[in-house]
């Protein structure tokens, strides 16, 4: 066993069925936020990936396959990011209500998949191309996924389905209004200020929502390795003063690319929270305070 699934292994606790509520499971710390917040006291929730860990990495162990065997709604982001989840479904014999929170979007095509170039053209050759999962970085798309795991949890406990409706609408709200003040702050940069590096491919939909050009040392998926034209692309890109800042992700290691801005000269920003909360009490422990962390974090470099 890894050292990171040993250190999931204790932080996936049983569900505990206990006092009537529905025993929810949500594959990682971004969707438990979204659910708790709908299901609230309904609910007695798992999460399997929990803060500043990697939903695309993660080895089920057999905690999460019990876990997962005793739910009776599993909450999944889908479009490729848990590629371990068909595994683990199987393993669990899993029979409840499966949740996929995008269902209904329209995802974006990778970077890879976008942009095509011949053999020293640049081609990005370290990821497979595909939907692009992390819709969950859009505001707007968040409103979709609220709806579905609202329909989810009153499709198993109709009996609470007015709770979850209120709920859901109520955090819908919340996002509207993000959107409206990041809208305001971020629109107000500077155009040619609006391109940075970051670890992995994982704020296209942030960026197609700000108006913010993000170029990614990695593809979509943490474990994607960047290929030496990438890594020569991106040189050029920073030397040439195309890219404002380097950002580091809460879930990656920073050395390479604190090791990029040393060779280059760039700027380096702060530690930006992509596919996971941080810990309870840190800047982004639920995903409104994500996005206005990001966000703060942008203006400091990019005004």
């Amino acid at each position: 066993m890894t050292g990171l699934a040993a250190g999931l292994l204790l932080s996936v606790p049983a569900i505990a069925e206990a006092d009537g509520k529905l025993p929810v499971v949500a594959t990682f710390s971004i969707l438990g936020d979204l659910t708790q917040h709908i299901g609230g006291d309904a609910i007695a929730l798992t999460t399997l990936v929990g803060p500043d860990s990697d939903a695309h990495a993660f080895e089920p162990t057999a905690e999460s396959q019990r876990a997962v065997a005793g739910a009776r709604v599993l909450v999944a982001n889908g479009l490729g990011l848990e590629p371990w989840l068909d595994r683990l479904i199987d393993a669990s014999t899993f029979k409840g209500e499966l949740v996929e929170a995008t269902t209904g979007i329209e995802p974006l095509a990778s970077t890879e998949a976008e942009e095509p170039a011949a053999e020293g053209e640049g081609a990005h050759d370290h990821d497979h191309g595909g939907p692009d999962p992390h819709a969950f970085q859009d505001p707007k798309l968040v409103l979709t996924y609220i709806d579905n795991i609202a329909a989810g949890l009153a499709k198993a406990a109709p009996e609470s389905a007015g709770a979850f409706r209120k709920n859901a609408e109520d955090l819908k709200a919340r996002f509207r209004a993000l959107d409206t003040e990041l809208s305001a702050s971020l629109g107000s940069l500077p155009s040619e200020n609006k391109r940075i590096l970051t670890s992995h491919d994982a704020f296209q939909y942030f960026g197609r929502a700000y108006g913010i050009d993000f170029v990614a040392v990695q593809g979509m998926s943490t474990e994607a390795e960047p290929s030496a034209q990438d890594l020569k692309n991106i040189v050029e890109q920073i030397k040439g003063g195309d890219i404002k800042a380097i950002f580091i992700e809460n879930m990656n290691d920073p050395r390479f690319v604190e090791s990029l801005a040393a060779d280059t000269g760039a700027v380096v920003g702060g530690d930006l929270h992509s596919d996971a909360l941080s810990a309870p009490g840190g800047p982004a422990a639920d995903l409104l305070s994500l996005y206005r962390y990001n966000a703060a974090e942008l203006l400091k470099v990019l005004k």
